[in-house]
């Protein structure tokens, strides 16, 4: 198999055999590739793949750019959160007070005190809107740029993830470019860009109890990697799965990807980010690890344990991947929403949000990791009959951290209400154009869609001045 950074011929099968035998729990921490939609069909050619992976080094050149997304889908409230009302009626204001913070003259809701105590590391933007209040539509939207079509769950045009790995590939050949944490979401594709430049999405949860492990790869036609009994079942299969991909003509389509998988499943680097029992049992509890979690209790009380899936995040940039999102869902906070966001998510926001800002600063990572948390919009100004609020794109807030923003900021303004822009209006592109210049990313290439059109990276939006 892989020795020194090359593909062994000589072992060829036998290789693979040996290196299942021998290492098949690193192959499980690995990494599955059914889950992000790949088989060993996919890997057939993943051969060339040999040639990048001579030039890896076990040295991440920490100095290039990468982000994390944590992605709040289903609308955080910014009242409740970054852009509290102490002045405005009860039925604006909600249920809960506000708190000073690390700078002065910044106020969040009481609920956020740990973030509060490291506001000088983040800055908040306040104005942001759009005019669409479905969820994936605004998913759609956020992630692109654009507006979705007819399937607002399918990408018509590329997402901020895809573009970054169309453009600037990979940081190391044993790793995606772009990941996400634990399963794509709406907007996330790769559109007419093709399969090569889907996220690796990991399957299984780390907010699940027990231990952390990405899902073994399926094979296709029914077998299982366990299953492959010797040289001969292995070779068969690739004689039948080659034919299969063949006869329908996708198989250069998945070079890319395959390419990626293969070097995903060989690389011991690749089994290192992924594995969250190298970290201390104390940094775990930082981000908020519970061992004996509830997923049954957690949801009622509105918010899965998704610190876990913020720390593989950080451990993931750390190694090399350049673009991470993860799923934070689901802020939909219509029905007993205070008492959602009490006892589910702002806690536990709180505790992950500002554990990250500080263990990437600590390992001075934040120069060189741009953190955006937001969702697709935020939640209406006046408290509806059910002690929830509902959809509102009219205007929303957005935290941004490390990377090129100077800490302690705050962006734009809403009126007396939380209902409207009242000042320095911004939009998802800009937080996009924010993100791309950050890493490089040019905004004016322009790439032929599925209708054969010449379609800009984004249709508007310039960088966040105010920011940096």
């Amino acid at each position: 198999m892989f020795m020194n950074g090359r593909w062994n011929r000589r072992l060829g099968c036998e290789g693979l055999l040996a290196a299942s035998r021998s290492d098949r729990r690193g192959f499980l921490r690995a990494g599955v590739l059914g889950t992000a939609g790949l088989s060993l069909a996919q890997l057939l050619r993943s051969e060339a793949g040999g040639s990048e992976a001579r030039a890896a080094t076990d040295e991440v050149r920490s100095r290039e750019p990468s982000i994390i997304i944590l992605w709040m889908r289903g609308g955080p409230s910014h009242i409740d959160m970054w852009d509290p009302k102490p002045d405005a009626p009860a039925e604006y204001r909600g249920e809960f007070g506000t708190s000073t913070t690390r700078v002065p003259g910044i106020l969040l809701s009481d609920m956020l005190p740990q973030c509060g105590g490291v506001m000088d590391k983040w800055s908040i933007v306040r104005s942001l809107n759009h005019g669409d209040a479905g969820h994936s539509t605004g998913d759609q939207i956020c992630f692109t740029g654009y507006p979705s079509g007819p399937n607002p769950d399918e990408n018509v045009m590329p997402s901020c993830g895809s573009i970054v790995a169309e453009q600037l590939g990979r940081r190391r050949p044993d790793l995606p470019a772009y990941v996400m944490v634990p399963r794509m979401a709406p907007g996330t594709g790769p559109a007419y860009l093709g399969v090569a430049y889907k996220p690796f999405e990991t399957g299984a949860d780390p907010a699940n109890p027990g231990p952390f492990q990405v899902p073994n790869f399926t094979l296709a036609e029914g077998l299982s990697y366990e299953r492959l009994g010797g040289r001969r079942e292995l070779l068969g299969s690739f004689d039948r799965l080659r034919r299969a991909v063949d006869a329908n003509g996708q198989m250069e389509a998945m070079d890319r990807f395959a390419q990626q998988a293969w070097s995903i499943l060989s690389s011991p680097a690749a089994r290192d980010a992924f594995d969250l029992d190298r970290e201390s049992a104390a940094l775990r509890q930082r981000y908020g690890f519970q061992p004996a979690f509830d997923p049954g209790a957690a949801n009622r009380c509105g918010a899965p344990a998704w610190s876990q899936r913020i720390l593989l995040a950080r451990r993931l940039v750390e190694a090399g991947v350049r673009l991470v999102t993860v799923d934070l869902r689901w802020w939909d906070t219509h029905v007993k929403g205070f008492d959602s966001l009490r006892r589910g998510f702002l806690p536990r926001f709180d505790q992950a949000y500002s554990a990250l800002i500080e263990d990437l600063d600590q390992r001075g990572l934040l120069p060189s990791t741009l953190v955006i948390a937001w969702g697709e919009f935020g939640r209406t100004p006046r408290v509806n009959a059910d002690a929830g609020r509902d959809h509102y794109p009219n205007v929303f807030s957005a935290a941004l951290a490390g990377g090129p923003v100077v800490g302690g900021r705050v962006v734009g303004e809403s009126d007396q209400h939380g209902a409207f822009p009242k000042s320095n209006p911004k939009s998802p592109q800009d937080v996009l154009a924010t993100m791309y210049r950050f890493l490089g990313v040019d905004t004016e290439r322009q790439y032929i869609n599925a209708a054969g059109r010449p379609i800009a990276v984004l249709p508007s939006g310039a960088p966040i001045a105010e920011l940096s």
